[in-house]
């Protein structure tokens, strides 16, 4: 593996927990925000939106990263192109969430009216990018798991399907009043299977089959599961 491949993908592995983190620390500081109530994107308006607005482009930055560093070491061939095609199309969507801000809202920042904005044009952008992340989230998370199941890594395989399950059922399932909390379950479900993904690539290697896949790169399976056997 490259030294840039491999830093490409370190940067996977930590946008998960900063993408977190961020979101905690302002969380837990900003004057009227509440976690469970106020949508996560509500922190990118008032002084300290820029923060919010960093974490965004930020992770989103890591993310594009790690779609080029796995698409490079999943090995040849279609599906490992296409994995990393997916992924980097999530972190453009972050990008351009962060990018793009959202209304005020629900009462946030403080001084705002309550209810539903009313959208404006940079609302609706980065309400695209927040759909372009979901979208293609589902949408890798499913060929990554073809390739692991052509691969025999079942317990890396049957990780993706239970990933991009439990992130739609979050985010659709529950009481309205705690939707913001929900997506921001789901939204660490999914960065965290990428991020798991690019950590396996990172400490896990296999003798290449040809020459000209010198960089391929095995996963370790998750703890209890077969490998193929």
């Amino acid at each position: 593996m490259s030294p840039s491949s491999r830093t490409l993908l370190f940067g996977a592995v930590v946008a998960t927990p900063l993408f977190v983190a961020l979101w905690a620390v302002q969380a837990l500081t900003r004057d009227g925000f509440q976690p469970t109530y106020h949508p996560m994107s509500l922190l990118s308006l008032g002084e300290w939106g820029w923060v919010q607005v960093l974490n965004f482009v930020v992770v989103g930055l890591l993310v594009i990263g790690g779609g080029i560093g796995l698409g490079r070491t999943m090995g040849p061939g279609r599906l490992p192109r296409w994995i990393g095609i997916l992924v980097v199309l999530m972190g453009v969507g972050l990008v351009v969430a962060g990018v793009f801000v959202t209304d005020a809202g629900a009462g946030f920042p403080v001084g705002s009216p309550a209810g539903a904005p009313t959208m404006s044009w940079h609302g609706a952008v980065h309400e695209v990018g927040f759909v372009l992340t979901q979208l293609a989230f589902v949408a890798a998370s499913i060929v990554l798991a073809v390739k692991f199941a052509r691969d025999r890594r079942r317990g890396w395989a049957v990780a993706c399907i239970v990933a991009v399950a439990a992130a739609v059922l979050v985010a659709a399932l529950g009481d309205p009043e705690n939707l913001a909390i929900r997506l921001l379950v789901s939204s660490a479900i999914e960065l965290g299977l990428i991020s798991a993904v690019a950590l396996a690539a990172l400490v896990e290697h296999i003798p290449p089959s040809s020459p000209d896949s010198a960089d391929e790169v095995a996963y370790a399976e998750p703890h209890g599961s077969t490998n193929g056997t």
